[in-house]
């Protein structure tokens, strides 16, 4: 019993230790670049999982989030969307940007009797889906988010979970998940906003902005140039305190 509860404790503390602190990517940009974004949605294989991503990517849903999501959540004379938040258990307001309220319009249009039958819900299960409810299955979406990621030559794998238990195979650990959609959306909403992470903490739902810090990626070129940059900065500066040592030993 002892020996057993030691294990357990192992476990436990492999999977939450580090749930305030840093995540274990890293450095790893674990957000879709524009160019990624696009290929990748011309790879998804309907209209429904393509507009289902693209909430994800465009208004930052959660996974959890947009799979239940209801149409009866869209004001369309707004065009606004009450969403509620799974972590903090509150509703917030988000404006649908046009071209996707366009898009969602036309995908309401052509797919009413599914919507009707699936009770309302935005993005109907389908037959291959095991889910019990009239909504699309969050595991069912996440195969299918793969699949995708695959036929679009995205896949990598940058570590393998240390949580797993004995005996079992390692948990890759994919760079791209259906949270990097999430990820891109806030990265792309800082940028617009000209770094405001106060106003980026608001659109992500966050608690608090730290947490908004740990989405905001760079690509990897910009963080060399970055790197670059700092590099050459403080040459300079360092050239420029020679000059001015040199001109105080003079006088």
């Amino acid at each position: 019993m002892i020996e057993l509860k030691s294990r357990i404790h192992k476990v436990y503390v492999k999977r939450f230790k580090q749930k305030s602190g840093e995540p274990k990517y890293g450095s790893v940009n674990k957000g879709f670049t524009e160019l990624e974004l696009q290929h990748f949605l011309r790879n998804v294989p309907n209209d429904k999982f393509r507009l289902l991503f693209k909430y994800q990517a465009y208004l930052g849903l959660r996974i959890g989030e947009v799979t239940k999501l209801h149409i009866g959540n869209i004001d369309f004379e707004k065009r606004e969307l009450m969403i509620s938040s799974e972590k903090r258990r509150k509703t917030d307001s988000m404006l649908i940007p046009l071209e996707l309220f366009k898009e969602t319009l036309s995908f309401i249009n052509q797919h009413e009797t599914e919507i009707k039958q699936a009770e309302g819900y935005l993005f109907f299960k389908d037959h291959g889906s095991h889910n019990k409810e009239p909504f699309i299955d969050s595991n069912y979406t996440r195969k299918i988010f793969r699949q995708a990621i695959q036929k679009s030559n995205l896949e990598s794998v940058y570590g393998y979970s240390d949580e797993t238990m004995r005996k079992e195979r390692p948990r890759a650990l994919h760079r791209l998940t259906t949270h990097s959609l999430r990820h891109y959306a806030i990265t792309r909403f800082t940028k617009a906003t000209n770094g405001n992470v106060v106003l980026a903490s608001r659109f992500a739902r966050h608690s608090n902005s730290s947490i908004t810090m740990r989405y905001i990626s760079k690509d990897k070129k910009e963080l060399y140039d970055n790197i670059e940059f700092a590099f050459d900065a403080r040459k300079a500066a360092e050239l420029s305190r020679l000059y001015r040592d040199a001109q105080i030993h003079q006088k």
